[in-house]
């Protein structure tokens, strides 16, 4: 009767103890669009949701702008229309275009993706503009604004859902969190 007394309770803290350890984990795991992280640091940030697209960074003289992931500046092209890249041949030596990796679903708002017309790769857009990285930057590093007919991308205002970030000095923040 002992032993399987002891049995049941081994049992019971084995489950509770399982219990807890899923409670804390999810509990941790709240990165989401509508419960941003407020980590900070001096790199860039990597949004803990798996399909992260853009984090939101900040320069002291740009303000606000788009990065990947890693923290890396986002640009759009101007001589780009909604939804078509006009960047071809020699203009993606410096241009890169910022293209899908892995699967991804649930874009968040304003995110979506072209079919590029000179190689089939599949590139992201922000409110229908494609996205490009410039050869000269680094994470948290912006050096290819108003270069060559690029501006780097900046998130919409109108957003409600837009993440606030600080504002203090280059390479700053990150919202830690897709946009």
């Amino acid at each position: 009767m002992k032993r399987s007394s002891l049995a049941a309770i081994i049992i019971v803290l084995i489950i509770l103890v399982g219990v807890g350890y899923a409670l804390f984990h999810n509990s941790d795991n709240t990165n989401t669009p509508n419960n941003p992280s407020s980590s900070t640091n001096n790199q860039s940030s990597t949004p803990a949701t798996s399909n992260a697209v853009f984090t939101v960074k900040t320069d002291s003289a740009l303000g606000q702008y788009l990065a990947d992931p890693n923290g890396k500046p986002l640009y759009t092209y101007n001589a780009d229309s909604s939804g078509v890249s006009n960047c071809t041949g020699s203009c993606l030596s410096n241009w890169p275009p910022y293209t899908v990796t892995s699967t991804v679903a649930n874009l968040p708002s304003g995110v979506n993706t072209i079919k590029r017309a000179d190689n089939g790769e599949t590139q992201y857009t922000y409110n229908g503009m494609p996205l490009y990285y410039f050869t000269g930057d680094s994470a948290g590093k912006v050096t290819g604004n108003d270069v060559e007919n690029f501006s780097i991308a900046k998130p919409s205002t109108s957003q409600s859902t837009a993440p606030s970030s600080n504002t203090s000095t280059q390479n700053s923040t990150s919202s830690g969190y897709p946009y």
